[in-house]
């Protein structure tokens, strides 16, 4: 008989940090919250955002984090050993790895365009160039055939060497270069924003709320924007909770985890707000502003062509990061649950991914044909997970922590055996229990009325 394998796990507090807030922190980060706190009256949406991911975002992540590192398993496993009784509950897991498949295979076509923008930046492209012109050159090149298919197997290339690598010496190392990279970038890009003219109305506009403009959709789209922003409902959490050790404090991890999402969302603002303000811009929503509106800022500053690059570096680092985790929840249910080898599972998943992938970029291409439900791949890809897969597991799992995991269990893992204060996990189980299933609802139902 031959001896178990002993599960790896995440060798220092700031690892696990790194590794749960580079999960988080995507593209979505850098262009998604400063539209919607754009769209939704700038400083009173942010204050009601910080209010949500600490009164429910870290709560659920804390939930997250009890399943996979109560099991030790991955997302499939874990809901078959902590309810080893009923057969559906471990739906659930099946349901958050396809998610995270899913998303990995669109994702990857966004983060072709990182690279090729940085390509882009590099020969200096974007210079003397107007909206109109970056617009089309942009639309251009999605339609190639080759390019951005090469653009998408190198970026899922480099995400396989460090997944293959496994957590200590793949995951955990390579977050911990890249996020602090990240976040260098950030305030260098701030501190350029800051100094435009006319940025402190960007940054009053940020900072300075004006509390008539809350009503519902500031709480519904502040709700949506901290359960996609912080990767909840996608497996990724569950997964990385499994690699967590015993001593280390998951609620502590998770308020550090929840704040550094958060902060770097806040910094994102600050870099688009100010140039928007400067340059007499409103941020528009979706793509468009990071891969067009924004070079054409940015090349007209002093010192553009290197503003320029280093914010397209930020998005491939962004998107690194968030695919690292999506491609671990892949790749942990097939090591643990097919018993594969962590170097064929790393292969088999990620040239999976590829294949979807390239349907869903050259189902972008000009009449290619390539449709689900009358969506383009793509769009197809995004609406399935983000409307159903994502909500759907998300709302399953914290009712399976409220409803049907031992409440002793929930209790020890939170605690870490009864060295956290017990009153603290009382109040965070009552969100997960009653609050968080209503909030999560209120995210399904009104991405389908909205």
């Amino acid at each position: 008989m031959t001896e178990k394998k002993k599960r790896e796990h995440f060798g220092s507090k700031i690892g696990i940090i790194a590794a749960a807030a580079g999960s988080a922190v995507g593209l979505g980060n850098i262009y998604r919250f400063p539209c919607v706190a754009g769209e939704n009256g700038g400083g009173a949406f942010l204050i009601v955002y910080l209010g949500i991911v600490l009164a429910l975002g870290i709560p659920m992540m804390v939930g997250e984090f009890v399943i996979g590192r109560r099991s030790q398993k991955n997302p499939v496993g874990a809901f078959k050993a902590l309810a080893p009784d009923a057969k559906g509950w471990p739906l659930i897991g099946y349901m958050v790895v396809l998610c995270g498949f899913l998303i990995l295979a669109f994702y990857t076509t966004v983060a072709s365009w990182t690279l090729e923008s940085v390509y882009k930046s590099v020969i200096n492209y974007y210079h003397g160039k107007d909206l109109a012109t970056i617009e089309q050159g942009f639309n251009d090149s999605i339609n190639l055939t080759v390019r951005p298919l090469l653009w998408q197997a190198v970026f899922i290339f480099i995400s396989a060497f460090v997944i293959a690598k496994g957590i200590s010496k793949g995951i955990e190392k390579y977050s911990k270069i890249l996020m602090p990279v990240l976040v260098i970038i950030l305030i260098v890009l701030c501190v350029k924003s800051l100094m435009l003219p006319g940025a402190s109305e960007g940054a009053k506009f940020l900072f300075k709320p004006d509390f008539s403009k809350i009503d519902s959709k500031v709480l519904i789209s502040a709700l949506g924007q901290a359960f996609f922003s912080m990767s909840l409902g996608m497996g990724a959490l569950i997964t990385y909770g499994s690699y967590v050790s015993r001593k280390d404090n998951i609620v502590t991890t998770s308020l550090m985890v929840g704040l550094s999402d958060t902060f770097i969302a806040i910094l994102a603002g600050i870099i688009i707000f100010p140039a928007a303000f400067s340059f007499g811009i409103q941020p528009e929503a979706g793509p468009s502003l990071a891969f067009n509106t924004l070079p054409m800022l940015f090349n007209q500053m002093k010192g553009g062509y290197f503003f320029c690059l280093i914010f397209f570096i930020l998005l491939v680092i962004a998107a690194w990061t968030s695919a690292l985790s999506l491609l671990e929840v892949v790749v942990s249910y097939m090591t643990e649950e097919l018993n594969l080898s962590r170097r064929k599972a790393t292969i088999y998943s990620s040239v999976g991914v590829f294949i979807i992938s390239i349907l869903a970029a050259m189902s972008l291409h000009d009449g290619s044909g390539l449709t689900i439900f009358g969506f383009t791949v793509f769009d197809g890809l995004d609406k399935i997970t983000s409307m159903v897969l994502m909500t759907l597991g998300g709302l399953l799992t914290v009712l399976f922590l409220g409803w049907k995991i031992k409440k002793q269990d929930f209790e020890d893992e939170f605690t870490n055996g009864g060295t956290v204060n017990k009153r603290l996990n009382k109040i965070f189980y009552f969100i997960i229990k009653y609050l968080a299933p209503v909030a999560i609802a209120v995210i399904m139902f009104s991405q389908f009325l909205m």
